[in-house]
């Protein structure tokens, strides 16, 4: 019981070093708009758009990442309801939360998840983009943390199972 307060309280620690940060003027408009490349609306739109017009191997890595964008959510979805984790912004006094934040469950990060299960497929196809995708799916998760929505434990969840699917499902269809 010691070990998981004391590793609640370093999640805590670390998301409050990241939120604290919230009103900063600079980093403000960068996380409130990079937060929605993981939300559904954006995921669906990419991969559709490239399951329409990309070709070849492309599109079966498209395919790849749609299949890991639609799976890897029931063991979210699962997760939320097992092990029902208020936001931060519910428990934590002093965070700070953009007007009208999620009141759902916070364990694991939906956002994380959907960008980690669109991105990973296409870091396997072209491995150099990995340089671009892999800080765009850590600036979503960071971004979750920031605008006080998630813990650290939440967003690397999120990686882990988004990463999980995305390969999973890049092997499956491109092997």
């Amino acid at each position: 019981m010691r070990l998981i307060r004391a590793c609640y309280d370093f999640d805590c620690r670390i998301f409050q070093q990241i939120n604290r940060r919230f009103d900063n003027k600079l980093l403000n408009p960068f996380f409130r708009t990079i937060t929605h490349i993981g939300g559904s609306w954006f995921t669906i739109v990419t991969v559709l758009l490239l399951m329409i017009f990309a070709s070849d191997q492309t599109r079966m890595t498209a395919i790849s990442s749609a299949l890991a964008l639609s799976v890897s959510h029931l063991p979210v979805h699962l997760a939320k309801k097992l092990y029902p984790r208020k936001r931060p912004y519910m428990i934590l006094e002093n965070t700070k939360v953009p007007f009208n934040p999620l009141q759902d469950h916070s364990f694991p990060s939906g956002h994380t998840t959907a960008i980690f299960s669109v991105v990973i497929p296409f870091v396997y196809l072209v491995p150099s983009l990995s340089f671009v995708l892999i800080p765009l799916g850590i600036c979503v998760g960071i971004s979750r943390i920031y605008l006080g929505l998630h813990y650290p434990s939440d967003v690397i969840a999120g990686v882990i199972v988004g990463s999980f699917f995305g390969t999973i499902f890049f092997f499956l269809l491109n092997i």
